[in-house]
Parts: C-alpha cells; sequence; structure tokens
C-alpha cells in the first residue's frame, strides 16, 4: 500500500471516528440524563442537530434512548468501513458490513468510556476545577459504570479499584465479544463476495 493510501486511511478513519463519537456521545449524555444546559451538551446538540432533527420525524426515541443518533452512529460506522475496504479495492456484502459495522461501533463506545474513565481517575489525583463543565458531565457518563463495582468492590485503604476493574472489564468485552463479531462479519463478507 502507498503512503497515499496510508494517508487516506488516517483521513477516513478521523473523520468518521469524530463524526460516529458526535452521535455516540449525543446517545449517551441522553441515557444518563446530563443537564441540556451544560455548554458542552449545548455545543454537542447544536452540532448534530442539523442531521438528527429530520431523522427523529421518521424514527422516534424509544424510552431514554435517542434511536436516531444510535442509527446514524451505526450508518457512519459502516460507511467508514466501505471506505477503508474500497482503498484496498475490496466490496463488503450487505451482512458482513452490517455485523462488522455494528462491532465497530461497539469497539469505539467501549475505547470511549476506556478514555473517560482514564481522565476520571486521574481527575481524582489531579486538582480540577469543579467548576467546569466537563467534569460533570465526565462523573455522570462513568458513574453508571463504576456504581455496580463499587458495591462488589469497596474501596481499600481509600483506593477505588473501580476505575481499573472496569476498564479491565472493557478489555475483556473487546476480546471476548467485538473480535468475535469482527470475525463473524468477515466470514459474512467473504462468503457474499
Amino acid at each position: 500500500m502507498g503512503y497515499f493510501a496510508n494517508a487516506g486511511q488516517i483521513l477516513v478513519n478521523f473523520v468518521f471516528v469524530t463524526l460516529v463519537a458526535l452521535a455516540v456521545f449525543r446517545v449517551l449524555l441522553q441515557l444518563v440524563r446530563a443537564n441540556f444546559y451544560n455548554p458542552v451538551c449545548q455545543a454537542l446538540y447544536k452540532l448534530t442537530n442539523p442531521v438528527l432533527m429530520p431523522l427523529r420525524r421518521l424514527i422516534r426515541n424509544w424510552r431514554n434512548l435517542d434511536v436516531a443518533a444510535l442509527l446514524l452512529a451505526w450508518l457512519l460506522s459502516a460507511i467508514k468501513l466501505v471506505l477503508l475496504y474500497a482503498m484496498f479495492g475490496q466490496r463488503l456484502g450487505v451482512p458482513g458490513l452490517a455485523v462488522m459495522a455494528l462491532a465497530d461501533l461497539i469497539e469505539l463506545v467501549l475505547v470511549l468510556y476506556v478514555g473517560l474513565i482514564f481522565v476520571r481517575a486521574l481527575t481524582s489525583f489531579i486538582s480540577v476545577e469543579r467548576s467546569n463543565p466537563v467534569v460533570p458531565l465526565l462523573f455522570q457518563l462513568t458513574e453508571p459504570l463504576l456504581r455496580p463495582i463499587r458495591r462488589v468492590v469497596p474501596a481499600f485503604g481509600g483506593f477505588d479499584f473501580s476505575p481499573a476493574l472496569a476498564i479491565l472489564a472493557i478489555m475483556l468485552a473487546l476480546a471476548l465479544l467485538v473480535a468475535p463479531l469482527v470475525d463473524v462479519g468477515q466470514r459474512l463478507a467473504q462468503a457474499a463476495a
């Protein structure tokens, strides 16, 4: 593969991971019922509303789940995969693409959570201004994962091990859930080719 193809892959990954992450954050912030008036939430809503508002006319929320944003994230993951495989001169069948896009989306969410949990753990070691609008969102997004772990494994000697255990669980999910989904998607894609 040439230098330009490598650069193209980097650009496609960057653009689509950014777009998918925006849609995923929109879903997650609604799930945790983040403060709508938080400036970070306001910026995210302004960025995503031009695409999501028309989609919402067709696709309604289910309970507290923003189905339109979730579908958009999945479609963007599928487009990314189509573009990346096209750079290698390969095509994906629809079933394989659907499964691989789902695996790609799940992987992105899990990796985002690793980053969020890591940053939250870091904030406990360094002085962070609590009035920063990112801090409450960080806690709201990570608390649903960390709280159940804290119930089972309480803090020892003042150290909270829930972030480390949550990251371990996420890494296991990447190995035991995402990797097999990618394999299934690739098999389906090869069968369709």
